[in-house]
């Protein structure tokens, strides 16, 4: 009977584990799902996202790091991606930095990859407000438009004269200008909108870090030593005239009143 309770509450137990289990695994995946749409620009907004990462990694892993984060963005893992810079830098304290834009549903996933086994110091997110921006090239554009529409029209006129026919293809001419501007102003604004900006900073760890610094404080000693010693010797150059000229000058005056107190 012992036995058989035994049992019983050991399973009872063993359900509840994996009830708490389950509970949490979906729990992470529900906060990791409000993290990547956190940011999301809302319906009807037109906000342009950034974020700023600063990151640390053994030194060892800051290159390959890089280039996993632009493989991935290059091979649109986390979606639409474009990498707009990259820079590397070696020696005792390695760095490294990349910039992306992105689709808002892979920023969380970019930057999650990037610290993998590393540590987040700091991470910055702003928003620009881009709204009366998009508003002022609408305006623009539909005055573009109507202003075209209206001088193709009066260009089918038969009465015009010659100068007339080119002042109004000049004025077609630039007004087409205008709208190919326009039109781009508008692709750069909802591009921004679209995607998001992700700069990632990877510095080497602290530890590192500051065996890098003891290591450049022993390798720089023997230039401060030299450095110092070549200023004591302009210093002791500087001094030997003084010294000698001040020397003869006080073995004249010793030497003039010995034979004043004689006399």
């Amino acid at each position: 009977m012992k036995q058989q309770h035994g049992r019983t509450l050991a399973l009872a137990l063993g359900a509840l584990l994996a009830l708490a289990g389950c509970a949490k695994h979906d729990m992470s995946a529900e906060s990791a799902a409000v993290a990547a749409d956190a940011v999301q620009s809302p319906e009807g907004a037109f906000l342009a996202y950034e974020h700023t990462v600063q990151l640390q990694l053994p030194g060892k892993d800051i290159a390959p790091r890089v280039k996993a984060v632009s493989d991935a963005c290059q091979s649109a893992k986390f979606g639409d991606c474009a990498v707009l810079n990259v820079s590397q830098q070696g020696g005792d304290t390695p760095s490294g930095s990349i910039k992306v834009r992105v689709a808002p549903k892979g920023v969380e996933p970019l930057i999650a990859l990037a610290s993998d086994k590393g540590e987040v110091t700091t991470r910055n997110t702003e928003a620009e407000d881009l709204a009366q921006q998009v508003a002022d090239t609408q305006l623009m554009q539909d005055r573009l438009k109507a202003e075209h529409e209206r001088l193709l029209e009066y260009q089918q006129r038969k009465d015009l004269a010659v100068a007339d026919l080119l002042t109004i293809s000049q004025r077609l001419s630039e007004i087409e200008a205008g709208l190919q501007q326009a039109n781009r102003d508008a692709a750069q604004q909802h591009r921004r909108i679209d995607t998001q900006l992700v700069t990632i900073n990877i510095e080497s760890t602290n530890s590192q870090r500051n065996r890098s610094e003891i290591g450049q404080a022993f390798g720089d000693s023997g230039e401060i030593f030299t450095t110092s010693l070549a200023y004591l010797i302009r210093i002791a150059a500087g001094l030997l005239p003084v010294v000698l000229i001040g020397g003869f000058l006080a073995w004249l005056v010793r030497l003039w009143w010995r034979r004043r107190k004689k006399q």
